[in-house]
């Protein structure tokens, strides 16, 4: 498939050299933060766990998106994948409790699942991600839909009206999924990602070799943090099966 001018949102691939000023203060951003802080201020949950949750996803929003780490993208598929990990992995559950809807499920949590499956799915396929890095618009698309669909997963697991067994259940899944995900790329024969096949070079890394640890950090990373919210699901369902049992 072929794409006309390579032009990142993130700017140009750079080299080790000049990564370090590499810093995205796009006005379009910083005005659209300084509305989701405002939304917060009006909308959001507003006693501690609220506000550690929300400067914290503003932390690594920063990180992601302001930072060099935007830049470094643009070269390395791996960064790119980590980008994006921060994005549904961090970004979303931090926000899902910061700003909790105020009403019911859009969709079934087995549907969110689904959906947001799709989507990691969708943007990490060779056509879909290249023509992301070929149109802004495109770009945005990509980061409003995994976000948005991670986001979405993310406060129907949290929310008290939810089982919490099928809040593990939603997190196994998209532990797996992701997994699989992370397996096909560190397993694949050969580089598919165009947009990165000249661009790490500089970095001491072939396309191949970027696309593996993309892979590794898909499999292995990614799914920290839904092990732990998992985790911390299940011993909440088990305290609350021994506090029914009798003594």
């Amino acid at each position: 498939m072929e794409f006309s001018v390579y032009d990142p949102y993130c700017g140009p691939a750079p080299v080790p050299a000049e990564l370090i000023g590499r810093w995205n203060f796009d006005p379009f951003l910083l005005a659209a933060l300084a509305l989701g802080a405002l939304l917060w201020m009006a909308y959001g949950r507003r006693d501690q766990t609220g506000k550690i949750a929300f400067s914290g996803s503003y932390i690594l929003i920063f990180i992601a998106f302001i930072s060099p780490l935007c830049a470094l993208s643009s070269a390395l598929f791996s960064a790119r994948v980590a980008h994006h990990l921060i994005l549904i992995g961090g970004i979303a559950p931090l926000l899902a409790i910061a700003l909790p809807w105020r009403r019911g499920p859009i969709l079934p949590l087995s549907a969110l699942t689904i959906l947001h499956a799709a989507f990691v799915w969708i943007w990490h396929a060779p056509d879909p991600y290249a023509m992301a890095l070929d149109f802004h618009a495109i770009y945005w698309l990509m980061q409003l839909t995994l976000g948005g669909s991670a986001y979405l997963l993310w406060r129907e697991v949290f929310s008290p009206f939810t089982r919490k067994g099928n809040s593990v259940m939603a997190l196994l899944a998209t532990i797996m999924q992701m997994g699989f995900l992370g397996a096909l790329l560190v397993f694949a024969p050969q580089a598919v990602f165009a947009p990165h096949f000249t661009t790490t070079v500089a970095f001491g890394l072939t396309a191949l070799e970027d696309q593996q640890l993309a892979g590794l950090l898909m499999w292995v990373p990614a799914v920290l943090p839904y092990i732990g919210v998992g985790l911390y699901l299940l011993a909440a369902m088990i305290k609350a099966e021994e506090a029914r049992s009798p003594a």
